[in-house]
């Protein structure tokens, strides 16, 4: 397993958090594409931001082996991230319209 392979598979994972998030509360959901799109920024913003604690792709396979902690700790972080970003997403969807509303 490469670090682009987990990287991949870290992206898929929030896609999954992502449209698992929009099933389990409805009133977050932006169908099935806007979760989707939700679920890869939210897990590549959260990588990107948090990986440096060492849990990012060139971190787990630092030693040439796969190590399976920083990866489960990854794997779930990405899961987790891809459905909060469909919770902020709604969050700043409806501050954004409430200040659209105010201007006119």
């Amino acid at each position: 397993m490469t670090a682009t392979s987990i990287s991949l598979l870290s992206i898929i994972l929030g896609i999954i958090g992502g449209n698992v998030s929009g099933k389990l509360y409805p009133k977050f959901s932006f169908g099935f594409i806007g979760n989707t799109i939700a679920g890869v920024f939210g897990s590549i913003f959260i990588i990107k931001l948090f990986g440096r604690l060492g849990f990012n792709p060139q971190s787990i396979m630092a030693s040439g082996e796969v190590d399976v902690y920083l990866l489960s700790i990854n794997l779930l972080i990405s899961f987790l991230s891809g459905g909060l970003a469909i919770i902020i997403a709604t969050k700043l969807k409806a501050k954004m319209n409430s200040k659209k509303d105010q201007d006119i």
